[in-house]
């Protein structure tokens, strides 16, 4: 007696891998675009953080320096500046593709007593299709940050 082959147990037809191949390819060109848009989403929240970051950063060394410091948006060269009266103790590059506003637009500056009041902010952020809101409290210099 010979011996039987059983069917299925040599592994998959070509017409199988094809078929299993063909639905991966459509699932990858589905998703690929999501997770593109997600990962710039996540790269201007985090660029949003860090302007938020300077905008704090600024006020602690007004407090531990026990002097008044300024922090300087500079649009058009797309970059901040942490200053301490004429010196310019910082400067940090924005993102090319993220342009800033203030509200008004000539108030594109924020200063620091040493006490922690400020002159306060409100800065309008823009990468793409997103926007936020940075906003700096006068009395207490508390930065918050929200999406528009």
């Amino acid at each position: 007696m010979g011996k039987r082959q059983e069917l299925g147990a040599h592994g998959f037809t070509f017409l199988e891998l094809v078929v299993t191949l063909m639905i991966l390819a459509i699932a990858l060109a589905i998703v690929a675009p999501s997770i593109s848009r997600s990962t710039a989403t996540i790269r201007t929240r985090a660029e949003v953080a860090r302007f938020a970051a300077l905008i704090r950063h600024t006020r602690e060394q007004a407090i531990t320096a026990r002097s008044a410091h300024e922090f300087v948006v500079e649009p058009q060269a797309h970059r901040v500046r942490i200053m301490a009266g004429e010196e310019v103790r910082e400067t940090r590059a924005l993102p090319e593709d993220m342009t800033v506003g203030a509200d008004p637009p000539p108030a594109l500056s924020v200063r620091f007593e040493p006490e922690g009041t400020s002159t306060g902010g409100d800065f309008r952020l823009v990468a793409g299709p997103a926007r936020y809101r940075v906003t700096v409290d006068r009395l207490t210099g508390r930065v918050r940050t929200e999406r528009e």
